[in-house]
């Protein structure tokens, strides 16, 4: 099964809904929440090229991108044969 990673905070309805997705596809995810911590978010910024928006996903170490790249990746039958991988 493949590693993800997902950054998010407790207040964001993007972050629920990626996290919902991942869980209805049966995906264990290693969630890391950057609201009350800098670094944390600064180390999730420099991962995803800049992006400062949660959530931030990363699929065996590939930046995924957000929730909206998330489902467009489902959609579009890419995101299956990632979390397979």
């Amino acid at each position: 099964m493949a590693r993800v990673e997902i950054y998010t905070s407790p207040l964001c309805g993007y972050c629920h809904a990626a996290k919902r997705l991942l869980t209805q596809k049966g995906v264990a995810f290693e969630e890391t929440d950057v609201s009350r911590d800098p670094g944390l978010r600064t180390a999730m910024m420099d991962r995803a090229g800049g992006r400062h928006t949660v959530p931030q996903i990363f699929i065996n170490g590939q930046h995924v991108g957000g929730c909206d790249d998330l489902y467009a990746l489902d959609r579009a039958g890419g995101l299956d044969p990632l979390l397979a991988a």
